[in-house]
This record gives structure tokens, C-alpha cells and sequence, in this order.
């Protein structure tokens, strides 16, 4: 029977193979800071010019170390991987952090500096030769100033114009990508289930059969939205952002919506459960109303005459179609 390898344990290595590694970590963290800076730059140019510079300084650990092997041990440098040795620190896929907020990409790279300063520290440590411990020594502590190399870079490319414009764009991305969509399925899923789910209470006077109709109105529209808003835009050239995302966005609001004013009726007394609805709907309007004002700059009255006089006429058609 075969078996896989095991991963070499760090305290194993010997001192040709941690610089190995080191040279390795230097330039995967270099590949990884400018792929933030790629992705990063049509939207956040600044910042991405920040990255291209954190790469720069990657480059040139790199080739302090290749140089100090070449004079310890030559040119033939051994292939040895951060995934190759156990506990070492990983790096999370570039293209999961890449599809998180900029703030999120932005703490990605604190963790990196840290985590190779603590490797530089353990390094240092393993070393008896004086050029190479000194050399680790100085890496420890040129990445613990990286955050000070940030906050410099950071200085010199992001200036108050930047800054403003940069945090324009990524708030107009938060908007399109989950309160536009978010909105809508709240909308949706508040207004189009009030028929349905008073015309079943007036029409049975059951609570639980109410109940059971909400649910599925409820769970089936936001199944609906979520689907419908994924499919209808793949985001590439409207820059409205990931459809997996928009659908999520719409889909649970739109579900949440629903099951506002159809959770009233788990109470077993018919009247109870009805003002208790009627309570929530018009929470339900006036919040929709807030959000649009909040983020969609509509004028809170007219929103708010928007989304009460709809909601009226929809919640007016539900109960007289179950009275009738």
C-alpha cells in the first residue's frame, strides 16, 4: 500500500532549505501583491499603485536571499513550498480575497507581513552562519516595518482626492452590488405577498393555513428574485458586481420581507395575529422607505408615498378577495 508524504516539519529543515523557502515565500507574496494591484486598479488606482510598490520591496528580499545562496551554497536553489512544510502559514486564494471589499484586501496584507516576520524571527533563530542570521534578522525587521512602508507608500499615492474618490467608488459598488438588488427583493418580497397571504387569513380565518401560505409565498418569490436577478446581469459591463452576490442579496431580502408579516400568524388567535401583521406591514413600508432615502437619495416623502400607497392598494386587493 502507498502513502502519501508527509510535510517536512520546519524544525527539520536545514539552513539551505529555510533560505529556500524564504526566496519561495518572497516571491509568491510579490505574485500576490500584484495580483491585488490588477485587480484593484481600473476601480481603486491608487491603491493598486500601493501594492505595485509592497511587490517591489517582495522583489528585493528576494534577491538578497538569492544572492546569499548563491555564495553559501550555489546556484541550484532546492524547490521546498510553503505547502510543503507542516504548520507553515498559508495564504488564502488570491481570487477569494479578490472578490472581498477593499478594506478586507487591504488587512490580507497586514496578516502576510506579519506572519513573514514571525518566519524571519524562527529563521533567524535555526541559522549559525552570521551572514544569513543577520540577513533574516534584517528581513524580521523590514517586515515589521512594512507597515510603515504601507502608511509611506500610502502617503505618497493616496492624497485627499484619491482617498475621497476611492471611497466614492467603493461605496457606489456597495450600493449596486447588495442594496440596489436588496432593496428590490425587500420591496418585492413586503409588497407582492400582502395579497396572498391576507386574502388566505380573511378568506379561512386559520391562522396556521395563513401562515403556511406566507411561508411558501415567501420562500418561493425569494427563490424567484434571487434567480432572476443573478441570471439578468452577469455584471461585466454594467459593473453591478458578482450576480452570485446581487442574487443572494435579493433572494434573502425578498424572503425576509414576506415572512415579516406571515410569522403573525403562528399565533394561534386569529385577531391577535392579524393587528400584530398589520403593525409589521407598516414597519415594513417605512423602513423600505428609509433605505430608499438612505441609499438611493429618494426624498423620504415621496419614497415613503411610493411604498405606503402601493402597499395599501396590494394589502386592500388581498382582503377584499378573502372577504369576498
Amino acid at each position: 500500500m502507498r502513502f502519501l508524504p508527509q510535510r517536512r516539519r520546519f524544525d527539520d529543515l536545514n539552513e539551505q532549505e529555510i533560505l529556500a523557502l524564504a526566496i519561495s515565500s518572497e516571491e509568491d507574496d510579490g505574485r500576490i501583491y500584484r495580483s491585488y494591484a490588477e485587480r484593484l486598479r481600473a476601480d481603486f488606482p491608487a491603491t493598486a499603485k500601493i501594492f505595485d510598490g509592497m511587490a517591489q520591496e517582495e522583489d528585493t528580499h528576494r534577491q538578497w536571499l538569492i544572492d546569499l545562496h548563491r555564495k553559501r551554497f550555489g546556484d541550484v536553489i532546492p524547490l521546498i513550498r510553503r505547502e510543503h512544510v507542516a504548520g507553515f502559514y498559508a495564504r488564502r486564494p488570491v481570487w477569494l480575497v479578490g472578490n472581498l471589499g477593499i478594506d478586507t484586501i487591504r488587512a490580507e496584507a497586514a496578516g502576510m507581513e506579519e506572519q513573514a516576520e514571525r518566519f524571519y524571527i524562527a529563521a533567524a533563530k535555526r541559522t549559525q552562519d552570521a551572514d544569513t542570521r543577520r540577513l533574516l534578522g534584517d528581513l524580521a525587521a523590514a517586515e515589521a516595518k512594512h507597515h510603515r512602508s504601507a502608511e509611506r507608500l500610502e502617503t505618497e499615492h493616496l492624497d485627499e482626492d484619491s482617498r475621497d474618490a476611492e471611497a466614492a467608488s467603493a461605496h457606489r459598488q456597495f450600493i449596486l452590488t447588495w442594496v440596489q438588488p436588496g432593496l428590490a427583493g425587500l420591496m418585492d418580497g413586503s409588497v407582492s405577498t400582502l395579497a396572498p397571504i391576507f386574502a388566505t387569513a380573511f378568506a379561512t380565518q386559520n391562522t396556521w393555513t395563513t401562515f403556511l401560505v406566507g411561508l411558501a409565498a415567501s420562500v418561493g418569490a425569494g427563490i424567484s428574485m434571487g434567480f432572476t436577478e443573478a441570471a439578468s446581469d452577469d455584471g461585466q459591463l454594467s459593473g453591478r458586481g458578482s450576480p452570485l452576490k446581487r442574487g443572494i442579496a435579493a433572494g434573502v431580502m425578498t424572503t425576509l420581507g414576506g415572512l415579516g408579516h406571515a410569522l403573525p400568524y403562528l399565533i394561534p388567535h386569529f385577531w391577535t395575529a392579524t393587528i400584530t401583521a398589520f403593525a409589521v406591514v407598516f414597519v415594513e413600508l417605512w423602513a423600505i422607505a428609509w433605505i430608499q432615502n438612505r441609499y438611493m437619495e429618494t426624498p423620504f416623502f415621496r419614497a415613503a408615498f411610493q411604498v405606503v400607497l402601493g402597499g395599501a392598494l396590494v394589502f386592500a386587493a388581498g382582503v377584499l378577495i378573502g372577504s369576498g
